[in-house]
This record gives structure tokens, sequence and C-alpha cells, in this order.
């Protein structure tokens, strides 16, 4: 490949943003191929100078705006990145023989060459969690890479070696190269996490087996020459301290990637249309597409090229949405989020993404509800008493549990599960019940023989209970209907005051023992219908059935009478409470008039009048959402959380960390506004 273009060349020096944007378009227009290893070096050029060399100026400034104010851009000169450029070329070409290489395709071999060189280069001090580490400019000048910044320097030293074949595959927290005649060739060039060097130059066949995050499940972004230099803007890190942001870096960043964008190189890329969307929400381009256009079209990307398994397109839209406090939709693109991660099986390769869930149930959505409950904020009060924003809660869940299962590390531990059952409180538990969960199985279909099966189960269990309620009603009845014969035979007549007559009672032995009975105590008519005086002095042994209790109860009044246990009383109980609430239902409903005052009367017709012209509010039922469990963890909470009864805490606790006892330490993030520039970072390469 040929050095640096005469037509690049003139540009120089480079002073402001419009300069760099020049160079940028020379190299990405015409039919060659835009010089990967220059335009690093003159991107980390820029960012060194506006980032690593003020960070110790402004480090100890108190900047409440965490904005550098001061419009400063380093002045670049063709000298410096040319001498960068021919170093880094010498090293390539002086280390690898092409002799005997007779193909103009790269081997495993060939590549598996090239990242051991760029390895044994770098420094062996710990250094990974830096930033500014992903340009060849960190490389040329300290010896030190990030792992993106590895796998660009394979690329761009294998582009000198004049193999056209190899790029760079990127997934949403790692990079690898795919080289060969038809490019599907893969292969391990840098590292992630820590100690594993060694995988340099195996494919990533094993990690698409075992269904990492990390790999994306076979659907990386397999970039072209232009895609790769998106990359490399991409990663560009206006970060000056932890505090402390460049709004030139950030500028020139914004309007690389526009230029991108109109050159059509972005369309495949989703992390590039989220980093340009998360620039668009904070200084806005006039005559551009919005922010949530760009965060729609990087969804739309991860949907449409890759079968949707990119996971940060829902998850930086739900960031946005829940800076502008629209808290509904962003628990809806959250959820969306786990349900593209839960095509995966988690392991601890994968802890960026968990920490970004762990973030979004345990911070974010406790704050969220926390403003809604305690400080009924305007934007959040509403979200307790909606039955949709509910749903969208437990689908987050149930989407994070179907991604644990089949993972070989779990991912739930008991800090989930508290925050899960503090969060499910804050919710208004009348809108429980709103909620039709629909139970999926492994294949996507709703489990309708099993929901069959257990609802033939339930109405045979109320039938049977309702066999079992009559046999015993009928058996009570029984009981009460020979109770009441062998009352009967021991009743006696008495007296009609109107009639002057005599009642006698029902039974033949009754009427003969009449006389030997005191005539103060009730005919049978009167103790049924519980009407009558009881002389609490009489003998109660006559009205106890001889089989239930063989002796007398002396002294026994009429409140330990009502108290008794036998079926007798008890109907005689019942029957009396029934007729006193009938009497006192009908002494409400006959209102007394007013004997000598119309008038009251006029003002009391008045007052229905007004009361029925002004009917009490009725609020509209709430709607019926319908939500998808897939977990087995989340199905089997469903009766729980679908309930408007108290919450079986315990239960919620067991199901949940079932075989899931992880530790994993707390990112603390802060849930500000986020109105500040300096805090609202896209997340950077953290190896």
């Amino acid at each position: 490949m040929a050095g640096i273009r005469d037509e690049t060349r003139k540009l120089f020096p480079v002073d402001n943003i419009r300069s760099v944007l020049e160079i940028f378009r020379s190299e990405l227009s015409g039919d060659h191929e835009p010089n990967l290893a220059f335009l690093s070096v003159v991107v980390g050029m820029v960012e060194n100078i506006l980032t690593s060399n003020r960070a110790s100026a402004h480090g100890q400034a108190a900047d409440e705006n965490r904005m550098c104010i001061e419009p400063i851009f380093p002045v670049i000169e063709l000298p410096n990145v040319e001498a960068l450029f021919a170093k880094f070329e010498t090293q390539v070409k002086g280390s690898v023989d092409l002799s005997n290489h007779k193909s103009q395709y790269a081997t495993r071999d060939m590549v598996k060459k090239v990242s051991d060189i760029i390895w044994s280069s770098l420094s062996r001090a710990y250094y990974r969690d830096r930033a500014h580490l992903q340009s060849l400019f960190s490389y040329l000048t300290g010896n030190q890479l990030d792992c993106f910044g590895v796998a660009l320097a394979v690329v761009a030293a294998c582009q000198i070696l004049g193999f056209k074949d190899v790029h760079l595959a990127l997934s949403e927290d790692h990079a690898w190269v795919v080289f060969g005649e038809e490019g599907d060739d893969t292969a391990e060039v840098t590292w992630h996490g820590k100690g594993n060097e060694d995988k340099r130059g195996q494919p990533i066949s094993l990690g698409i087996t075992e269904k990492s995050w990390l790999y994306l499940n076979g659907h990386p972004v397999i970039c072209t020459r232009q895609m790769e230099v998106a990359a490399l803007v991409s990663a560009i890190n206006p970060t000056i301290n932890s505090s402390l942001d460049s709004i030139e870096l950030a500028s020139m960043q914004q309007e690389l990637l526009w230029l991108l964008y109109d050159m059509d190189h972005l369309k495949r890329y989703p992390m590039a249309l989220s980093n340009l969307g998360d620039l668009e929400s904070i200084d806005p381009s006039p005559g551009r597409p919005g922010t949530l256009d760009l965060f729609e079209e990087a969804i739309k990307a991860g949907r449409e090229c890759y079968s949707d398994h990119h996971v940060y397109p829902y998850t930086y839209l739900g960031g946005h949405l829940y800076r502008q406090k629209q808290y509904k939709r962003a628990m809806q693109y959250w959820a969306e989020g786990a349900r593209v991660v839960s095509q995966y099986n988690y392991n601890r390769e994968d802890e960026e993404v968990y920490k970004e869930f762990l973030e979004v149930a345990n911070e974010l959505i406790p704050f969220i509800l926390k403003e809604a409950t305690v400080y009924r904020t305007k934007d959040a009060r509403h979200i307790v008493e909606d039955p949709e924003a509910y749903g969208f809660f437990l689908q987050l869940y149930d989407n994070i549990c179907k991604w644990e299962e089949g993972s070989s590390t779990p991912v739930l531990h008991i800090t989930w599960a508290k925050h899960f059952v503090a969060s499910v409180t804050k919710f208004d538990s009348s809108i429980r019940n709103c909620l039709d969960v629909r139970l999926i199985d492994a294949d996507g279909k709703e489990e309708e023989e099993k929901k069959d099966e257990d609802d033939d189960e339930k109405e045979e269990e109320k039938d049977d209970a309702k066999e079992v309620d009559k046999d015993a009603e009928k058996t009570g009845e029984e009981k009460v209907v020979a109770k009441e014969e062998d009352i009967n035979k021991n009743v006696v007549p008495v007296q009609d005051e109107a009639d002057g007559g005599v009642k006698k009672g029902k039974g033949d032995e009754g009427e003969k023992n009449e006389e030997n009975i005191h005539p103060e105590l009730f005919s049978s008519d009167a103790f049924n219908s519980g009407m009558g005086l009881w002389d609490t002095k009489s003998e109660f042994s006559d009205f106890l059935s001889t089989r239930s209790n063989g002796s007398a109860f002396p002294g026994m009044t009429l409140e330990s009478l009502m108290k008794a246990e036998s079926p007798a009383e008890m109907a005689f109980h019942r029957r009396l409470k029934s007729q006193l609430s009938q009497e006192e239902d009908s002494s409400n409903s006959n209102a007394v008039e007013h004997p000598d005052n119309k008038e009251a009367e006029g003002e009391d017709e008045d007052e229905e009048d007004d009361t029925e012209s002004q009917p009490e509010e009725i609020l509209p039922p709430k709607p019926i959402i319908k939500i998808p469990f897939r977990s087995a963890k989340m199905k089997g909470l469903r009766d729980i959380l679908t309930s408007t009864g108290k919450l079986n805490t315990a239960a919620i606790h067991l199901q949940l960390t079932a075989q899931s006892q992880v530790q994993v330490g707390k990112r603390i993030r802060s849930t500000s506004d986020y109105e500040d520039y300096g805090s609202l970072r896209r997340r950077p390469r953290r190896e």
C-alpha cells in the first residue's frame, strides 16, 4: 500500500475541525481505500492534545458545568504525522517476510504473525482500564493499546502489507478479524478481560457455540474499510477526567459521524448510530435527524441487518428517555433490550451488559418508583398506577430470568430479589389483576394444553368443593330438622292475647304434656321465628338434644345459648340474626315524615334531587394488558404477581434466587438528571 496521498498532504496543517473533516472526506472519496493507520494517527494526536495534556491543568479546577469552555484546537503539522506513520509502516514490513506467501489473501498463520508483532510491542505495565488508548498514536508514542486498539492496529498492519481481505468484526464489547477469499474465516487477535491472550489466532466458533453476548451469536458488524473508519471515529473518547469533557473533541466526533452518515457508512452500524444519537441529545444539529430518529434507526439496523441481536440500541434509547423523564417509555425499551439479551447464555465475559441491566433494575427503576411514591413528581406519579408500566417492569425481569436459563453462570442473586420485591410493592395492588399473563414455551407458542389442564383441574376442584358443601348443608339441615322435632315434642301452648285462643306445638307429645310444661315458655313457631321473651330462670335442659348433650346446662343465659355449637341452636341463631337484619332494612327504607313541617320534607326532596343530578365520578376500568412470560422463574410467580392480595415476599425471594448465589461488585452511578455533558457518555471499551 502507498503512503500518505498527495491530495491529503495538501490539507495540512490541521488547526480546526473543518480541516479534519476535509482530510477524512479526501480519504473516504474516490476508488482508493482510506488509510486506516494515517487517520488513526491524526485522530489520536488531536485527542491526546485535547484530553490527556489538559487533564492535569483542569483536574483540580472546579467546573460546575463539567465542560471545558476555552475554544482551543491544536495545530497538527504534516511532518509529525508522517514520522509516526513511517514508524508503524517500517515496524510492520520489517517484521513480516512475504517472500513465501504467494496468495493475495491472508491465512490464519499470517494473521497470527501480525497480531504477535503488535502484541510483543506493547508495554507490560497494567494500563488497560485507562482511556484514550484506542488509536495508533497511543501505540506509537507509548506502546499502549486497549482491546479495540489492538484489533484496529492488526487490520491497519494487514492493509499496509496489502491484504485487502482482512477486516474488523465488532460485537458490542469485543473485536476480532475476518479474512479469507470469502471473508468467512475468523481469528482472535486481541484479548477480552484478563489473561486471555492465548486465544489469539483461534476462531471464535467456541464463543458462538456458547451463545455468548460477547460474540452476538454470529451477528457482529463486519466492517468495510469505510466502516472501519467509522469504528475509529466512534471510539473517540472526549473525557478529560471523571467530571470534565472536551467540547472541541466531542464536536469533532459529532461532525465526523455526520460525514460518515451522509456517505451511508453508518446504515449497518447500530453502535455508531447510537453514539451519534447520544451526541445529538447534548448539542442538536440544525436540519439534521433528531435524537429519537437516530436511536430508532439504530434499532432498525439491528433488526434488519443482524436479526435483532444487538442490545445497546435499546438501552441507549431507554437511557435517553429516562433523562427526558419519559419513564414509562424508558421502561419499555429497557424491557426490549432485556428481550434481546435473553437470546444469549450469560457468562462472566458478558460483564458489561450485565452491569447495564444491573444498573437499570437496581438503581434507575427504584429511582423512578421513589419519585412516583415518595416525592409524587409530575413525571413519575402515574407510573405506579399504570398497568402497562407494571407489565414492562415484569417483562424486564422475565427476560433477564430467561437470559439466565441454560447459562454457565447465574445472573440473579439476593440483591436483585430485594430490589424486585421493593419495586413490586410500590406499584398499586389494584393494577396487578389487569395483566393477562400468557405463558410462552421454548418454541414461542402459548402453553395452551397446560393452561387447559390447569383450568380443568381448577374446575374439578370447584365442583368437588361444591358437592362437599351441599353434602354438609344437607347433613346440617337433617340435624336441624331432627333437633326441631325433639324440641317440638316439649313445646307448651301460649295464650294468644289477640284471639284469646291457644296455639299448640306440632308434636303429639307436646299436646299430651302441655299441662306439665311451664306456660311461660315459647311455642315452636315462636322459637323457630326467634320471637317471644326468654325466661332466663327457666330450665334449658329440655331444649338440648340428648344425643349431643346428655346433661343440663345450669345457669345458661341467652348469650351463652346463642354461642352454643349444636346444630339446632346455631340454626336458631342464624334465623334470629336474619330476621333482625330484615327488620332493620325495612325500618331504614321507610323514612319517617315530618308531621308538622312540610318545608322540611321539601328540603329533603331538593337534596335528593341534587344528589341524583350530581352522581359520583366513576373512573373508567383499567385496560387488560397482555404480556408474555417465557422464563421458568417468572412463570412460577405469575399467580403471586397478578394477585391483588398481599405479596408473598418470601416466595418471591426463593424463586428468583434459586441456584443463583452470585456475588458481583456493584457499579456506583449517579441517578441524577444527567443534564451535564460529563456524566452523559457512551460506554467506552473498558478492557
